[in-house]
């Protein structure tokens, strides 16, 4: 599916939608992505300030997404495991900028060429239009070339 196509059929995917999560961009390549998330009454938490479940789904499937895109059909690409760290309250507009480096999917491809499973983390911070971070995601991937049948 095209980058451009799916992005906007993900701005309409229900999660998304009803956060006030935006997918800006992706690339048309796969190997990078824009979100944002504009603070909403609907998205503020008790006292006012981004809901970090949102600021956790902004970020959720777009690693696992670009790495499935990069690696292709001969790979198994699940998300492993979550942690998110949050640095700082937010009322603002918050961003998400992904950046996949084809060395790592190169890297990737050597670890898992034997049909072994790898675990790999990947960072991606949260922040504002000025670069101020507001949280941390950290995501393991689960990458596996498929047996062959």
């Amino acid at each position: 599916m095209r980058a451009a196509v799916l992005g906007r059929l993900m701005n309409l995917w229900p999660p998304f939608l009803f956060a006030g999560i935006r997918v800006l961009d992706i690339a048309p390549n796969y190997r990078s992505a824009r979100v944002a998330l504009r603070r909403h009454w609907y998205n503020r938490n008790f006292v006012g300030t981004h809901f970090g479940g949102s600021l956790f789904a902004m970020t959720d499937p777009f690693w696992m997404l670009l790495v499935m895109q990069q690696l292709g059909n001969d790979y198994i690409v699940w998300d492993q495991a979550a942690r998110i760290d949050f640095v700082a309250a937010g009322r603002e507009t918050v961003f998400a900028d992904f950046q996949l480096d084809m060395e790592i999917i190169e890297e990737l491809r050597r670890a898992a060429a034997g049909g072994t499973k790898v675990l790999r983390w990947f960072e991606v911070d949260v922040a504002d239009a000025s670069g101020k971070i507001f949280a941390r995601v950290h995501k393991q991937l689960y990458v596996r070339r498929k047996r062959d049948k």
